[in-house]
C-alpha cells in the first residue's frame, strides 16, 4: 500500500561533526571576477558562506561526474563509521539529534522526577533499555507468556487471533488511515505485510548473492530458534524458508504497489470474507479491536486472497514457527546478549555489511523516540529550535510556492483548465515546520524502569488504542507523522501538506547564516521536493481537498505520464551495483520530486534577486553554488549489502544518482559548469525531461 506520507529520504538518518576533506570544490569557469564576500553578522556553519570548498574532487569535469566534483575528495578520502552501514549528511545530523536527546533524557531522569510525569516515563524507558545486566538475568522469562501463547494455538483462527494483536507478526498489516476518497474521515485498510528479507525479490530473484543470503537466513532462523529452545530447530527454518518464499510470490512488486488506484478497493466484511475465505478474519480484526467494522479498504486485492489461501493450506506448527521465529527475531534488541548478537550479526553483519554493532545508548534513543517521540520532541524544540528558523522558513516556503505557481503559467503543455486546478491545489497547500501546535499525551501510558518488554508491549497497545479510539471522529489534520527530532521531510496527499521537522532544519540543509543560493539549493530544493510529491504521478491524482480524484484533462494526463516514461527511462540505466540497476518504476516519485524540487529553487532563487546579478564568491557564481549546494546535502556513502538493499526495497535512489539524475536535465546547470557534447552526463537538449 502507498503510504500516506512521503519522505525526502528513506528512514535511516544519522551525523557526526562535519569533517573536512581536501577539495577546492569547484572554481567558477566562467572567469567572473570575485566580488568581496559579504560580512554577516554571524559566521556560516560550514566554511566562509555554507559551502564546504575542500569536498570536491576539482580534476573531475563537473559534465562528467557532478558528484564527484562536489564531494569527490570527501568521498574517497571518508570511511563510514564501523557502526554504519552507510553514512552521509542525514546520518551526520542523526547522530547530533540523538547526541542532544540523550543529553535531554538523562537530564530528565536525573531530575528524580514523581511517578507518571512525562521525565519519569522517559528516564525509565531508556533506564529499562540500557539496564543490560537486568536483561541477562531475567533471560526469556519476560517473553514467556508470549512464546507460551503461540505454543498453545491450537487452531488457525488462534494463529489469526496472534496475528492481529501487537507486538506478534503477522502476513497481513492493519492500518488506520484517513480514506483515499474521503480524506475526512478515518478508514480500516488491510495490506501485505513485510517478510524476514528485505523485499520479495530477496526470496525470488535468480542472482548468486541473493542466494548466498537466503542460506544464511535460513541459518538465521534455525539459530534463533535453538536458542528460543525450539526443537528440530534446523527443519522448521526450512519450512519458514518455503512459506516465506511463498508469501514473497503472492506479494505485489513496490513499483505496483505504489499505484494509489490499483491500492484503493474498498469491500465490506462480508465481500471480504467472500473473496479471500481462507484466512480467518472475524479474529484477527476482533484482536486488533476493530471487530465490527463492516467497511474496509483492501489493498493488494489479488495479494490478500492469495496469502489467504497460503495461510489456509500451510500446516499449523509452520505457522507457528513462523510466528516464534519473528517474535524472537523482533524482540532480540530487548532478549539476552546472544539473541541480540544473532540477529546483529545477520541484518547488521551480513545483509548490510556494517561490521560493528550501534552504541546501546543510541539504540535506547531511538527506543525513547518510538514510544515517546512528542514527549521527546517537547524538550528538542525548547533546547534547540530558534523561533526565527520557523519564520525563515516561512518566507522560503512561501518563495517557492510563488515560484511553481509562475512555472505552472508557463507550461506549454498543459492545458488553462489543469492550469486553473494545480492552483488550485497549489493553493491549498499547508506548511507545517518544526513542531506540532498541539502535542500528543501519552498520560495513560504506562512505563517501569524494570519492565524492558512490558513497556514494549504498553507502548505497541497505546499506539493502536489512540487510532482506534479517534475511528468514528474527524480526521485530526493538525498530526504529525514524525517527531522534531527527525531528520526527515514530507509531504502527506490526503492533508496536502508539506512537513518540515526542526532537526533538519539546520546546517547544511538551512543556514540562517548561509548566503541566500546555498540555502536555496539546500533546503529549498528540499522544500519544493515535498511540494513536488504533491505533483508526482500518485501526488497529481490527489485534489486540494485531500481526496483521490482525477482533476486532469486527459490530454494533460497523457503528455505528464510520457514525461514521467522518459524520466524512467533514465533512471532505469543507472547501474548501482555490478548487474543492479535502480528501480526507475520504483523510484519516480522521488526522482520526480527532486527534478521538479531543484527546477522551483532554482526559480525562486532567481526571482530572490529582483533582478540583480548575483555576487561571485570565492570564484562562485550564484548558479554554482546553487547546483553545488544540492550536490553536497546528498553525498552519503554505502556499504555493498546497504546499497543492494536501498536498490532493491526503497522508493528512493542512491545518494550518487539524486545528484547525477536529475540536473543533467535543468538548462542552467550546462551554462553554470559549461558542460558541452561529449561530456559523459550530457543529455541532448531534446531528451531532457522537464514537468514542473
Amino acid at each position: 500500500m502507498v503510504t500516506a506520507i512521503v519522505a525526502i529520504a528513506a528512514c535511516s538518518s544519522h551525523p557526526v561533526q562535519e569533517k573536512p576533506v581536501s577539495t577546492p570544490a569547484a572554481r567558477a569557469t566562467a572567469g567572473a571576477p570575485s566580488s568581496e564576500l559579504p560580512s554577516p553578522a554571524h559566521k556560516a556553519a560550514i566554511g566562509a558562506f555554507g559551502l564546504d570548498l575542500t569536498a570536491g574532487n576539482p580534476a573531475v569535469k563537473p559534465g562528467d561526474d557532478f558528484f564527484a566534483y562536489a564531494s569527490g575528495r570527501w568521498y574517497d578520502s571518508f570511511e563510514i563509521p564501523p557502526d554504519r552501514a552507510s553514512f552521509g549528511v542525514f546520518n551526520q545530523l542523526d547522530e547530533l539529534s540523538k547526541q542532544r536527546v540523550r543529553e535531554l533524557i538523562e537530564q530528565a531522569a536525573a531530575s528524580h522526577p514523581a511517578a507518571g510525569t512525562p521525565a519519569q516515563k522517559i528516564g525509565d524507558y531508556y533506564a529499562a533499555f540500557m539496564d543490560q545486566a537486568a536483561i541477562e538475568a531475567n533471560g526469556l522469562a519476560p517473553a514467556a507468556g508470549d512464546l507460551q501463547r503461540i505454543a498453545s494455538a491450537a487452531t488457525r483462527s488462534d494463529i489469526a487471533t496472534l496475528f492481529g494483536l501487537p507486538g506478534f507478526t503477522s502476513l497481513f498489516d492493519l492500518d488506520l488511515p484517513p480514506d483515499l476518497k474521503n480524506p475526512d474521515r478515518y478508514s480500516v485498510v488491510i495490506s501485505q505485510s513485510h517478510l524476514g528479507l528485505p523485499d520479495r525479490d530477496y526470496y525470488l530473484k535468480d542472482d548468486p548473492k541473493l542466494k548466498e543470503l537466503r542460506e544464511k537466513y535460513v541459518a538465521y532462523i534455525g539459530q534463533l530458534l535453538k536458542l528460543g529452545g525450539i526443537q528440530d530447530s534446523a527443519a522448521q527454518a526450512n519450512e519458514i524458508m518455503a512459506f516465506e518464499t511463498a508469501a514473497a510470490k503472492a506479494q505485489w512488486a513496490n513499483e505496483k504497489r505504489r499505484d494509489v488506484d490499483a491500492t484503493y478497493n474498498p469491500r465490506t466484511k462480508k465481500q471480504l470474507l467472500a473473496y479471500a475465505p481462507g484466512f480467518p478474519w472475524q479474529g484477527f480484526l476482533e484482536a486488533s479491536s476493530v471487530g465490527g467494522r463492516q467497511d474496509l479498504v483492501v489493498s493488494e486485492l489479488t495479494a490478500v486472497k492469495d496469502l489467504a489461501e497460503l495461510f489456509n493450506r500451510t500446516p499449523l506448527p509452520t505457522l507457528k514457527a513462523y510466528l516464534t521465529f519473528h517474535y524472537l527475531s523482533d524482540h532480540a534488541p530487548y532478549l539476552p546478549k546472544r539473541f541480540d548478537e544473532a540477529r546483529f550479526a545477520f541484518y547488521g553483519q551480513t545483509l548490510r555489511g556494517q561490521p560493528q554493532q550501534r552504541e546501546r545508548w543510541k539504540r535506547a534513543v531511538d527506543e525513547v523516540d518510538g514510544a515517546l517521540g512528542e514527549q521527546v520532541g517537547q524538550l528538542y524544540v525548547a533546547h534547540y529550535f530558534p523561533p526565527e528558523s520557523k519564520a525563515k522558513m516561512q518566507e522560503l516556503v512561501a518563495n517557492l510556492r510563488a515560484a511553481l505557481s509562475e512555472r505552472i503559467d508557463a507550461l506549454d503543455w498543459m492545458t488553462p483548465e489543469t492550469k486553473s486546478r494545480a492552483h488550485e491545489k497549489l493553493a491549498t497547500f499547508t506548511p507545517k515546520i518544526g513542531y506540532p501546535d498541539v502535542w500528543k499525551d501519552y498520560s495513560t501510558l504506562q512505563v517501569r524502569r524494570d519492565d524492558l518488554i512490558g513497556n514494549l508491549r504498553r507502548a505497541a497497545e497505546w499506539r493502536w488504542q489512540y487510532q482506534v479510539a479517534r475511528l468514528d471522529k474527524p480526521v485530526d489534520r493538525a498530526e504529525w507523522q514524525m517527531t522534531p527530532q527527525q531528520i526527515n521531510a514530507y509531504y502527506n496527499p490526503l492533508n496536502n501538506e508539506i512537513v518540515f521537522p526542526a532537526a533538519i532544519l539546520q546546517p547544511p540543509f538551512f543556514d540562517p547564516n548561509a548566503e541566500a543560493a546555498v540555502n536555496y539549493g539546500a533546503i529549498g530544493a528540499v522544500i519544493g521536493h515535498e511540494i513536488g510529491h504533491g505533483f508526482d504521478d500518485q501526488g497529481r491524482k490527489f485534489g486540494p481537498d485531500g481526496g483521490l480524484k482525477d482533476w486532469w484533462t486527459q490530454k494533460d494526463a497523457d503528455v505528464f505520464n510520457g514525461r514521467v516514461t522518459r524520466l524512467i527511462r533514465q533512471y532505469s540505466d543507472f547501474e548501482a551495483l555490478p548487474g543492479l540497476k535502480v528501480n526507475g518504476a520504483n523510484t519516480i516519485g522521488e526522482n520526480i520530486g527532486d527534478l521538479g524540487g531543484l527546477n522551483m529553487a532554482y526559480h525562486a532563487y532567481q526571482l530572490s534577486l529582483k533582478g540583480r546579478p548575483a555576487p561571485v564568491i570565492d570564484g562562485l557564481t550564484g548558479d554554482q553554488r546553487f547546483f553545488l549546494s544540492w550536490a553536497q546535502v546528498w553525498r552519503a556513502k554505502y556499504r555493498e549489502g546497504q546499497l543492494r538493499e536501498l536498490v532493491m526495497s526503497d522508493v528512493h535512489s542512491p545518494s550518487y544518482f539524486r545528484v547525477n539524475g536529475p540536473l543533467p536535465n535543468i538548462d542552467a546547470w550546462y551554462t553554470a559548469f559549461g558542460v558541452h557534447p561529449g561530456d559523459k552526463l550530457y543529455i541532448k537538449p531534446e531528451d531532457r525531461v522537464s514537468i514542473w
